[in-house]
């Protein structure tokens, strides 16, 4: 046998094995959230999670960064964290590498959160805490800093969102990113109104059948959501998180705090929200999108 023959293979990375995984990214993190099987597999339905949550970060870690440079420090509070794959996978390539940063886990299951808090401990990630409240309760829970930088909420399930919109309105934070889920109540009020509006507007033709009640009332949600987040002086982008084969719940909403907001732009938001609530028949909802005097 031949030297070259006899010289022992080395066997290929799991870098190699896996072009999905970030460089850097930890092997034990994906194996405890169950993205990795414990012989280091992704099936099918786990590597279209890791895309997701990759595909998210990509978004937040430029938002990170720029807070972190201009502050010397970032916190982050993510709502409806379920079992916090989005702060686990943000901490091991963002916020593990630094000796500054903070992340928050806010979920309503206290299971889910005891899991997580023994995950984080497992794997020395010190500069991460888990609440067991609702988003609206975190408004004012105590163990909250005052300042968060940056809010994200993934498949926040329905008036979660606004939640979270309105906890990172009040912390000011300056960065909000949002994947909305499951919107039902604004499709309820239109439900309710319809007959009145059929009258009114030949615009309820929009949503006079209940399928497109449904999904006009979920587009309609996330457009006042924009405009809500306009008229506090955000800019705001929306975006698909990524293609429709991979998840039907792919709306994501960038919102970002200028230094100095345009007042002008502030003032048009303002008066095209009403304009809409009006126009759809939706004034009562002029609460839940509440607008700045």
């Amino acid at each position: 046998m031949s030297k070259a023959a006899s010289r022992p293979r080395h066997a290929p990375t799991l870098q190699a094995q896996l072009p999905e995984l970030r460089a850097g990214q930890s092997v034990e993190l994906l194996k405890e959230l169950h993205i990795l099987t414990r012989e280091g597999k992704l099936n099918q339905d786990t590597r279209r999670k890791l895309k997701q949550v990759y595909h998210l970060v990509q978004f937040i870690e430029p938002l990170l960064a720029e807070v972190l440079k201009e502050r010397g420090d970032v916190i982050l509070a993510d709502h409806g964290a379920g079992k916090s794959y989005l702060g686990f996978i943000l901490y091991d390539l963002f916020f593990k590498s630094k000796p500054v940063g903070w992340v928050y886990g806010v979920e309503a299951r206290t299971e889910l959160v005891a899991k997580s808090e023994a995950l984080a401990q497992r794997l020395g990630f010190d500069r991460m805490r888990f609440l067991a409240t609702t988003v609206q309760q975190a408004l004012s829970h105590p163990d909250l800093p005052p300042r968060i930088d940056v809010v994200s909420a993934l498949h926040a399930c329905d008036t979660a969102t606004d939640d979270a919109i309105a906890f990172g309105l009040a912390r000011q934070a300056r960065h909000l990113v949002l994947v909305p889920c499951c919107q039902a109540e604004v499709a309820g009020v239109m439900r309710k109104s319809k007959a009145l509006n059929l009258g009114r507007t030949p615009l309820a033709e929009l949503w006079r059948h209940p399928l497109h009640t449904r999904e006009f009332g979920s587009q309609i949600t996330n457009v006042l959501r924009c405009l809500q987040l306009e008229a506090h002086g955000y800019s705001v982008t929306v975006t698909e998180l990524v293609g429709w084969e991979h998840s039907m719940k792919n709306e994501l909403i960038l919102a970002s705090r200028p230094d100095r907001p345009h007042g002008a732009a502030q003032q048009r938001a303002r008066e095209r929200l009403a304009q809409v609530l009006e126009e759809l028949g939706l004034q009562e909802l002029t609460a839940r999108f509440a607008v700045p005097a």
